[in-house]
């Protein structure tokens, strides 16, 4: 496949986004600018790298063999690389791996899609949309405001995630880590204020000190 998706990171397992094990991508670029976003680093367009459809299907394979019950595609913005992002998605469903999800996110609603971008979003099993809105806190799992919404596409999608459509954990799961090259990685929606500053507090745990972070008003850093 000659399609490229520009992404800025990826993981597996991730954990924190969707159900069981999965594989996250997060796709670079996004102009949506939501205020307090928690992944400022993923808005340039120029940022990040280029990565073959082809190559991401083999990392899909990959994480397939190793256990993996779904995709994750975060951002960034994912609808804004529609073309690509869907060459992605399709060629999941062509691979035919049994009882594996597709979950994206989009900061956009339904309305504001273009037919491309609604021919996309139509191939997710899971679907979670809407801007983030940090003058509207939300308790409820892999959303951060409460004005997003978790749409179940699928049968696979309804079987596994209706019971989390109104669940609010004691605390939205994250994970934290640290790379072979020392930097740290976090993974998860800190949709609190509180979770926010308990992220911080684990990441001082490993040994980072963390200097300002793209939620926080400039006078609170």
């Amino acid at each position: 496949m000659t399609e490229s998706l520009r992404l800025a990171r990826a993981h597996f397992p991730v954990t924190a986004l969707g159900y069981g094990r999965r594989l996250g991508l997060w796709v670079q670029g996004c102009p949506l600018a939501c205020p307090g976003c928690i992944a400022k680093d993923t808005w340039d367009p120029d940022g990040g790298v280029a990565a073959g459809v082809g190559e991401l299907l083999d990392d899909v394979r990959r994480a397939a063999e190793a256990g993996a019950d779904g995709l994750t595609v975060s951002g960034g913005e994912p609808l804004r690389q529609a073309r690509a992002l869907g060459a992605l998605l399709n060629g999941v469903r062509e691979i035919g791996l049994d009882d594996f999800d597709l979950l994206v996110y989009t900061g956009y609603e339904l309305a504001e899609l273009d037919d491309e971008q609604r021919g996309t979003a139509a191939l997710a099993d899971v679907l979670i949309t809407g801007r983030y809105v940090a003058a509207a806190p939300t308790g409820r799992i892999w959303r951060g405001s409460a004005n997003q919404e978790m749409l179940l596409r699928t049968p696979l999608a309804r079987a596994r995630y209706t019971e989390f459509l109104e669940y609010e954990p004691p605390a939205p799961p994250i994970q934290v880590g640290a790379g072979p090259d020392g930097r740290a990685w976090w993974v998860g929606v800190p949709n609190r204020a509180e979770t926010r500053r308990e992220l911080d507090r684990a990441l001082a745990a490993l040994g980072y000190t963390v200097e300002s972070v793209s939620w926080r008003r400039t006078r609170d850093r």
